[in-house]
C-alpha cells in the first residue's frame, strides 16, 4: 500500500530537497516498529544481504555512517561487524516509493554474512532441475 506522504512526492521535481526528520516521521515501520533494508555493495551494485531497522538504528546509521540493524533473533541492537571486524561504511541510503523499504549502499569489509560468505544470496534455485544449489563456498575466515 503506497503511503499518502510518498505519494505525493511523485510530482516532486529532481533536487527537491526534503527535511530527513519529516520523511523519517514517515516512514512506513512495520507493526513491530522495524522496515526491511536492502544492503548493496557501492561499487559492484552486488546485493549482500537483507536485514532490518527500527527508529533508534535508522538515526544511528545516518549519524555514524555504519549501518546498523535491529536484530530480531537477539531483540537487540546490531552495528554490523561489532565484533567480526566485517564492518559496512554507508556510501548512500535510499528510501522506496512507498516508504516501506530502505536501500543502504555500503563499502563491505569482509563477509556480509554469518557464514563468512561475501553475501547471504548463496542458496540458487532451479525451477528447471527443481534443486536448490549452494553457489557460493563458505571462506574459512572469521563469521561476520
Amino acid at each position: 500500500m503506497q503511503r499518502k506522504y510518498f505519494q505525493n512526492l511523485e510530482s516532486y521535481a529532481v533536487a527537491t530537497e526534503l527535511e530527513l526528520i519529516e520523511v523519517t516521521r514517515e516512514l512506513g515501520f512495520n507493526e513491530h516498529g522495524l522496515i526491511p533494508v536492502i544492503t548493496q555493495d557501492a561499487t559492484t551494485k552486488e546485493v549482500l544481504m537483507l536485514a532490518w531497522m527500527n527508529q533508534d538504528t535508522f538515526t544511528e546509521t545516518l549519524r555514524t555512517g555504519y549501518v546498523t540493524y535491529w536484530s530480531r533473533s537477539r531483540n537487540q541492537r546490531w552495528v554490523k561487524g561489532q565484533t567480526s571486524g566485517h564492518t559496512q561504511e554507508l556510501v548512500s541510503l535510499s528510501i522506496d516509493c512507498d516508504g516501506d523499504a530502505i536501500l543502504c549502499q555500503v563499502n563491505q569489509k569482509g563477509a556480509a554474512c554469518h557464514t563468512g560468505r561475501r553475501h547471504c544470496f548463496y542458496l540458487q534455485a532451479d525451477n528447471q532441475e527443481h534443486t536448490v544449489r549452494v553457489v557460493s563456498s563458505q571462506p574459512t575466515t572469521q563469521k561476520s
